[in-house]
């Protein structure tokens, strides 16, 4: 029911979209297609209702006169570890692309969980079927982000190159292979944990870096740089014992979206651990429809949103603009693709 009168009073206080309808115009610029992170949205967002496409209306953003809009799946990035759960998102997203596009959107972004929903030939028929659409999932402005946030937070905590042991949780995704590479090559001692033994064999190859598949084996460290949510290198507050160096506080960096280190956990530890999200943006002309409820909703804060939001804002700002970005791979990550980022970020005031 809250979730239900929540949703009403944002559409009925949206007076830029009331206005765009009525002079007949575009509804939205870009739409952020994501599944729910947990049981925590469901509830925020759905309560025990299910709605009948497939997807709803989350926050809706404005930054100047750009319309960003959420759209969330009915589904959780729980329920998308199935065989049957990845066939439902895959519908569901393509159903909530087909909205996007009638309602005017240029630019998608595939987020949460859903930025690994399509590969191979999945991808190229999401293409061909949405020619007129830039697909991104946000990771150069996430990342970009993220090495700023990162190097900013180790300068703080006094933890130089050449003396400072990190840990990076799933090395081998895309974050987290960038944040191995760039920790390493400034020289910071790094032990890299996952599951994955292919991408760990990789990771230890490609950067001469340690790697292991449990927290347990990853020994003392003086930071840890958290880009997957993956239960087996999940932080607990056992776990964070495990690797602190004794008498020192670990400094968790966590860009993983749900968090690594949950709520819960960090309340069990909170006096000996120093946490922060990453990843986020902050743009001081940044409006959520409904302002605190909206973005506390999100659990976000005032002018704050993902860094994928952020890419895809500023994507479809320059579009507005003239800018050639339709020509550029957004859903590969690379320093090219970030410095374009860095660019449209400082245009539209995103720090």
């Amino acid at each position: 029911m809250l979730a239900r009168i929540w949703r009403f009073f944002v559409a009925m206080f949206d007076w830029r979209t009331i206005w765009r309808k009525l002079t007949d115009r575009p509804v939205v610029d870009v739409v952020f297609v994501t599944n729910m992170r947990d049981a925590v949205d469901r509830q925020r967002y759905l309560g025990k209702t299910h709605p009948s496409e497939g997807h709803f209306n989350g926050p809706r953003y404005w930054l100047s006169n750009i319309s960003g809009r959420t759209r969330a799946l009915d589904i959780t990035t729980d329920e998308m570890r199935t065989i049957k759960g990845r066939r439902l998102a895959r519908k569901q997203f393509a159903d909530a692309t087909s909205w996007a596009e009638q309602n005017g959107a240029k630019v998608i972004l595939l987020a949460a969980a859903t930025k690994r929903l399509f590969e191979g030939e999945e991808l190229v028929e999401l293409k061909e079927k949405f020619p007129s659409l830039v697909f991104t999932i946000g990771d150069n402005g996430t990342v970009l982000l993220l090495i700023k946030e990162t190097l900013r937070a180790l300068q703080n905590a006094g933890l130089k190159p050449g003396y400072s042991r990190i840990a990076v949780l799933g090395p081998y995704g895309y974050l987290g292979e960038i944040m191995t590479r760039t920790l390493k090559g400034l020289g910071y001692e790094i032990v890299g944990a996952g599951p994955n033994p292919g991408g760990l064999e990789y990771v230890a190859k490609e950067y001469g870096v340690v790697t292991c598949q449990t927290l347990a084996e990853v020994g003392k460290v003086d930071a840890v740089v958290a880009c997957t949510h993956s239960e087996a290198v999940s932080l607990t507050a056992e776990s964070v014992e495990l690797v602190r160096r004794d008498n020192k506080k670990l400094l968790v960096i966590d860009v993983a979206e749900p968090s690594n280190l949950r709520f819960r956990e960090y309340q069990k530890c909170k006096a000996v651990v120093v946490r922060q999200d990453a990843g986020n943006a902050y743009a001081p002309k940044l409006k959520y429809v409904l302002g605190a409820i909206s973005y506390r909703m999100f659990r976000l804060t005032h002018g704050v949103t993902f860094g994928c939001f952020a890419e895809t804002i500023s994507l479809a700002s320059a579009l507005k603009r003239g800018e050639n970005v339709d020509s550029v791979d957004w859903l590969t990550v690379n320093d090219e693709n970030m410095e374009i980022a860095a660019k449209m970020f400082k245009h539209d005031g995103f720090t």
